[in-house]
């Protein structure tokens, strides 16, 4: 055999050799030590050191109540218990109580602390709206006494004020960007605890055309488009915020009555801070009245019924009267709208499904002349209309 064999012969026993060395290293003493009978012996114990067995796994458990408690921290802090109570009314002849009872009507509701300086926003049905007083109740378990400021036409969202300063203020998120199947919390305070409580849940959609009008068709003196969830129990949550999981508020649920049933909803976050902005300038007794009564058109509708838009606000009487379409003696009336006419654009905004009728109408305040474009009889119209 000649050397150059031999030499070839030395090389590949000692690569195989090798090989089988790191094999065995790698693979097969990382299992033998992990038995009860060779993890006992130091030389294959030694021979683990600093090898990490890629096929071990562990399973990881994350307690999602606990999540859920971190996430709700960032707002709690600024959810309030707010208590209504009332006399019985008194009948204005007899000067007795048309209750039976003598005892104080009392409600109890979640608000939401909107500036450090003591002003809150809930829902109007979460209080008593009228001739009450009101209690405050804040994280902290200090009572104050409330003032109710006004309750806004458009979304009926309704504004108290505490006397206090230097309160922790809600965080709103942009609800533009809230979209079907996250997850959410809805949040809601209770008494006689004052705590607050939480629901988790789905987003289940952005319905464009709810009107908190509690009639069967949408005015346009009233907030259009909502969030729906899944919450059984909203009756719970009302005036109270719901929140995302990056601990932001989406919206702030309420309620309308429609055929003898409440039906709960949440107001988006971006409409609720339009609200907001405006109580902050004192102009919410300043909202536009049209007083007209109408459909929104989407595609859907608009083929079906064979119109010229697919877009915007249709006049609408179910009964096809105009009487009942458009309010007699508003601005609406004086200017000589009438039922069909489609709405197409507010003072050069265009109606879409992110922007309805009365989003647009908001944005003006009574004294302003305003600028409706229409469709009648598929003519295009420009009617100016001073609110």
């Amino acid at each position: 055999m000649s050397k150059t064999k031999e030499i070839l012969i030395i090389l590949v026993i000692i690569i195989v050799s090798g090989l089988s060395g790191i094999i065995a290293n790698r693979y097969i003493f990382p299992r033998l030590a992990m038995t009860k009978f060779f993890g006992k012996y130091d030389f294959i114990k030694k021979s683990t050191e600093n090898i990490t067995v890629i096929n071990k796994t562990e399973q990881v458990f994350i307690k999602e109540d606990s999540s859920i408690n971190k996430i709700v921290s960032q707002v709690t802090s600024s959810v309030v218990n707010i208590t209504s109570y009332a006399a019985p009314e008194k009948n204005a002849l007899s000067g007795k109580n048309t209750n039976t009872t003598t005892q104080l009507v009392i409600k109890s509701g979640t608000g939401l602390i909107v500036a450090s300086d003591g002003l809150i926003v809930t829902y109007a049905s979460a209080i008593i709206p009228e001739n009450a007083k009101y209690k405050v109740i804040v994280s902290d378990k200090n009572i104050y006494d409330a003032t109710l400021i006004e309750i806004d036409s458009y979304s009926n969202l309704a504004f108290l004020k505490i006397n206090a300063s230097n309160l922790s203020v809600a965080s709103f998120a942009n609800s533009d960007e809230a979209k079907p199947g996250e997850k959410i919390i809805a949040i809601g305070n209770d008494l006689p605890a004052s705590a607050p409580f939480f629901a988790a849940g789905i987003l289940s959609s952005f319905n464009p055309s709810y009107n908190l009008s509690e009639k069967t068709i949408a005015s346009s003196e009233k907030l259009e488009g909502v969030f729906e969830i899944d919450n059984s129990r909203q009756n719970r949550y009302l005036g109270g915020p719901v929140v995302d999981y990056s601990g932001q508020i989406i919206g702030i649920t309420g309620s309308v009555r429609r055929d003898n049933a409440d039906s709960f909803f949440q107001i988006p976050s971006n409409k609720v801070k339009l609200v907001i902005e405006k109580e902050l300038r004192k102009e919410l007794s300043m909202n536009l009245l049209l007083g007209i009564y109408y459909i929104s058109i989407d595609k859907a509708y608009a083929l079906i019924n064979n119109l010229p838009s697919e877009t915007g606000a249709q006049i609408y009487s179910p009964s096809g009267q105009q009487g009942l379409s458009v309010i007699a003696n508003s601005p609406a009336d004086i200017a000589g709208l009438k039922i069909n006419d489609i709405i197409t654009e507010v003072s050069g905004e265009k109606i879409t499904i992110e922007k309805s009728l009365p989003d647009l109408l908001y944005k003006h305040k009574k004294g302003e002349e305003i600028e409706l474009t229409i469709l009648r009889n598929s003519q295009e119209l420009k009617i100016k209309i001073q609110m």
